[in-house]
């Protein structure tokens, strides 16, 4: 076969002249067929041989390159650092200042003055209900005490002047005193139709329509809620209580909004409860553009333990020997990119994340091997992939 396509790249050599010195291109510009065939031909004959030298090339590299089949592995340097610890809780949102407002006098409805969404100052009047003819009769009776009053003062100048009976005198005190408590009472159950705000707040929630019959307790009218003074409160279990407290760091992230707070402990609870063994804890939120909303779940990241100059290393980078010993490679240099991989016992402290404390065995400045450690033997020669 071999002779057969030499000989018709012989004969398409003599018919169309020899293609060998000219390039491709002036070959495409000839427009002759035999002659492009012929250059293709050379080519191929060329590149077969091209790669058969680069097989055999290949080969020698393997057989003389002593380094070609040592591993390649990625190191980091040690560093002192600061290491924090946080134990994750979960807790709820919520507000003191969010409430139901119920009536304090029955009867009907008569006029609402607020709406959804409306933001209220402490003490605005948000409804007013019939007070079934109680201002006419504090009117009465107002009218009684003023007469009472004046009796009293003159029978009052009579005595400081000796004039008159102890009897009278003590007669009209009384009536007086008994007119201004009754002015008082009904003052105090006419101030109970009008609903006021108990702090600033939104109307979060127009319960009951103007119109309707209210009772104390049984008929609430709005939900009223500040959103401005929020906090996170979280049971966290009886075996931190020695470990948190007042002023503890903590890290508050709310998934539903995807944000993540920095705060501080400021309340610890004083009791156990005997259900879960847990204690309480409070948190406060910022909550300027009103995002944070009660009930919302929150992750509470409770600071349990910190040290400022720690050794850390990634968590994947720790392996355990048959002894149960634990233990990590660290690169030690012998040229620009190789060197040998050192296996070192280390003893550990806490996890988080991805990372680990090394509490010893490696010293700042060593250069621990991140990746491809994980079928190194001790003292085995390897090389620097970075």
């Amino acid at each position: 076969m071999k002779k057969f396509v030499f000989g018709v790249a012989t004969l398409l050599l003599i018919s169309c002249g020899n293609s060998e010195n000219k390039s491709v291109k002036e070959v495409i510009d000839t427009n002759d067929l035999a002659q492009i065939k012929s250059k293709k031909l050379e080519l191929s004959e060329r590149q077969r041989e091209i790669n058969t030298q680069i097989d055999m090339l290949d080969a020698a590299i393997i057989k003389l390159d002593p380094e070609r089949n040592i591993p390649l592995v990625t190191t980091k340097m040690v560093v002192d650092t600061s290491f924090r610890h946080f134990t994750e809780v979960q807790g709820d949102v919520a507000t003191k200042e969010n409430i139901l407002i119920y009536p304090e006098f029955s009867g009907l409805l008569r006029e609402v003055y607020v709406k959804e969404g409306q933001k209220v100052n402490k003490g605005a009047i948000l409804a007013r209900i019939d007070d079934g003819g109680l201002s006419s009769q504090l009117a009465q009776i107002e009218a009684q005490a003023a007469l009472a009053k004046t009796t009293f003062e003159r029978q009052k100048r009579l005595w400081e002047q000796n004039i008159g009976s102890e009897i009278q005198y003590l007669e009209a005190k009384t009536n007086y005193d008994a007119a201004q408590n009754s002015v008082n009472q009904i003052r105090t159950q006419v101030g109970k139709t009008v609903v006021r705000a108990p702090f600033t707040g939104v109307i979060d929630q127009v319960i009951s329509d103007q119109g309707v019959v209210v009772n104390p307790g049984q008929n609430a009218l709005f939900r009223l809620v500040n959103l401005d003074n929020m906090y996170v409160q979280a049971a966290v279990p009886e075996s931190y209580l020695g470990k948190i407290k007042t002023g503890t760091a903590v890290v508050v992230e709310i998934a539903a909004i995807g944000q993540e707070f920095e705060g501080v402990v400021r309340q610890v609870g004083n009791f156990i409860n005997p259900d879960n063994r847990s204690f309480q804890i409070e948190v406060a939120l910022p909550n300027k553009d009103g995002q944070i909303k009660p009930n919302l779940i929150a992750t509470v990241k409770l600071n349990d333990y910190t040290s400022e100059n720690a050794i850390i290393v990634p968590e994947n980078t720790i392996q355990q020997n048959s002894q149960g010993q634990t233990l990590v490679y660290i690169f030690e240099k012998e040229s620009d990119s190789t060197g040998v991989a050192k296996r070192v016992i280390v003893e550990t402290g806490y996890t988080y994340r991805e990372d680990i404390e090394i509490l010893s065995g490696l010293e700042p400045g060593d250069l621990i091997i991140i990746e491809g450690g994980r079928n190194l033997r001790d003292d085995q020669k390897v090389k620097l992939k970075n």
